[in-house]
């Protein structure tokens, strides 16, 4: 047999005496920023991570930017959104954006995930399995997947002029989007919140649930709690469930109840054109899922 060596050979990136030395001696650095909470993460986020270009001139984009917590806007059972501003420290490049955090498997996941995860399907068995159990892992995997699911839904829309909130870039489970509200910080109201201004609404509301049916889309849970109202503009947010109302085998009826719930609100307060059904069989029409 041949003899081992009396010294074990070194590994290709193992540290040697000079490397101990210099490590003992360098202080430890803080790497944080020199204001703010974070770093950017503009860069941590890839290319297909990142919204739609030409990229807004509103947006941050410099690496030396930071980001700044600035307390919760909304909170949800999968969800919780956060006010941040991403500037330049030094400069009066500044930007407000929405931080759409979901929840880690601790807390009580998508409580009516299922009929929306119809044909979301991970690659590996032993991740549907996780996921069809509802284990920690499997809820960490449905967040993950919820999260590209609505950052993807947002690009799509934005590409389509459908009025959404710009999609800035997601970082794992957290979604950087378009604030929508004043330049103070105060959050655009809900549809629900909203008395004036409710026929022109309706028009802008149609038109946009008419783009979605012609895709082939519908919001799947869209209501006066959804919507935000912004100078007269309305804004569509909260798209994780998003359906595909032809490959979904329940697509249609995804269709009428968004019709039934906003046709419903406008009409009881006094929107004459509101009608649910025939939104419903406008939407049908239009997705050719009459």
């Amino acid at each position: 047999m041949p003899k081992h060596s009396q010294h074990r050979s070194r590994g290709k990136f193992a540290l040697d005496a000079d490397d101990i030395e210099w490590l003992e001696s360098t202080p430890e650095t803080d790497d944080g920023p020199p204001e703010g909470d974070r770093w950017s993460t503009w860069d941590q986020s890839t290319p297909t991570e990142k919204g739609p270009k030409p990229y807004p001139d509103w947006l941050v984009t410099e690496l030396a930017a930071v980001d700044t917590e600035h307390g919760l806007l909304k909170t949800g059972k999968e969800a919780d959104v956060h006010l941040i501003s991403r500037g330049v420290p030094g400069t009066d490049r500044v930007c407000l954006l929405a931080a759409k955090r979901y929840r880690s498997s601790e807390h009580r996941l998508f409580h009516r995930d299922s009929g929306y995860l119809e044909g979301r399907r991970a690659r590996e068995s032993r991740m549907n399995r996780a996921m069809a159990n509802r284990t920690a892992f499997g809820k960490q995997v449905i967040a993950a997947q919820w999260a590209v699911a609505e950052f993807e839904a947002l690009c799509r829309l934005w590409e389509l002029g459908v009025p959404v909130p710009y999609p800035v870039q997601i970082v794992g489970t957290e979604i950087l989007q378009e604030f929508v509200g004043t330049p103070d910080g105060y959050a655009a109201p809900r549809l629900a919140q909203v008395s004036d201004g409710l026929d022109d609404l309706w028009k802008q509301l149609v038109e946009a649930m008419v783009t979605l049916a012609g895709e082939g889309l519908a919001h799947g849970d869209l209501s006066p709690y959804n919507l935000l109202v912004h100078e007269g503009r309305l804004v569509i947010i909260d798209l994780p469930q998003i359906v595909d109302v032809i490959a979904h085998p329940a697509g249609p009826s995804f269709l009428d109840r968004d019709a039934r719930n906003v046709a419903t609100w406008f009409a009881a307060k006094g929107v004459a054109a509101a009608d649910p059904d025939t939104l419903a069989d406008l939407l049908r029409k239009e997705s050719g899922r009459t």
